[in-house]
């Protein structure tokens, strides 16, 4: 049965800061969390959550994607959505990681529904943080909005001998604060178009049998990512909604390491 938890940045701050006394373990069983970035992001977006989750003592790995962030040195042809389900996979498997929370944002629905199919005896669960959730056989292309697909081409140019899509504001993703706009804007790439175009085959529905969870942000709910919500709810997944923007890992860190440590109790 679906549950269903909103949540208030306020009232998740204030209850997380009394969870000591009325939980009685400040600190949560130690995890295992993978967490995903989205189209033009790179594993740097996760930094304020990563550290919160460090603290609290669970294990954080934050991959980034071949061409992108701290990778863009690495754009080549050929880049496409499956070499990113490769990049996230290879870290579980070299890194021997089980029990994995596996998160993935945004575009990184796509990917972590991919990673998940191929490695399904690693994960734990599954948690998608207001993320598209892939089609077998589709591209993500086809599953845009048709006005955001129109969008994405027109910012598609040249670079390093590959067609590739320039980032779009950072204030595009939720974002309010200068601080928050500047940071995102220094540090976002452009993404190859061809993660765009083309799709992945999956051996099951997405998150397979593996516990899948959905959050949503909400203010403002992001259009693109509304399908991927509406699909979470129709089967069932557990599913929570937050108050800020699309991009809560910067905006809302602290509400954000909460809902993954599972502390939906918090808000009750």
């Amino acid at each position: 049965m679906q549950r269903r938890t909103v949540l208030g940045t306020a009232a998740v701050a204030a209850a997380a800061a009394a969870a000591p006394a009325a939980v009685g373990a400040a600190t949560p069983r130690p995890r295992t969390f993978v967490l995903v970035h989205g189209a033009f992001h790179g594993g740097w977006c996760w930094q304020r959550v990563a550290s919160r989750l460090r603290a609290r003592g669970h294990a954080v790995f934050t991959p980034t994607w071949t061409g992108l962030g701290e990778r863009a040195h690495l754009m080549r042809p050929g880049i496409d959505l499956a070499t990113f389900v490769q990049d996230v996979s290879s870290v579980i498997e070299v890194e021997e990681l089980r029990d994995v929370v596996l998160v993935g944002h945004s575009f990184g629905g796509y990917v972590i529904t991919g990673v998940a199919d191929r490695l399904a005896d690693r994960l734990s669960e599954v948690v998608y943080v207001d993320a598209a959730v892939a089609t077998s056989g589709r591209s993500p292309f086809a599953e845009l909005p048709a006005e955001v697909r129109r969008a994405r081409m027109e910012a598609a140019v040249e670079r390093q001998g590959t067609r590739v899509i320039l980032p779009p504001p950072a204030s595009s993703f939720g974002l309010e604060r200068p601080e928050d706009i500047a940071w995102v804007d220094r540090r976002m790439t452009p993404m190859p178009l061809d993660a765009y175009d083309s799709a992945i085959t999956l051996q099951g529905p997405p998150a397979g049998s593996t516990p899948a969870r959905y959050i949503r942000c909400t203010r403002p709910p992001l259009p693109q990512v509304a399908a991927g919500a509406a699909y979470a709810r129709e089967r069932g997944w557990r599913y929570a909604e937050i108050a800020t923007g699309h991009d809560a890992m910067v905006t809302s860190p602290s509400e954000l390491v909460a809902l993954l440590e599972d502390q939906e109790r918090l808000a009750r």
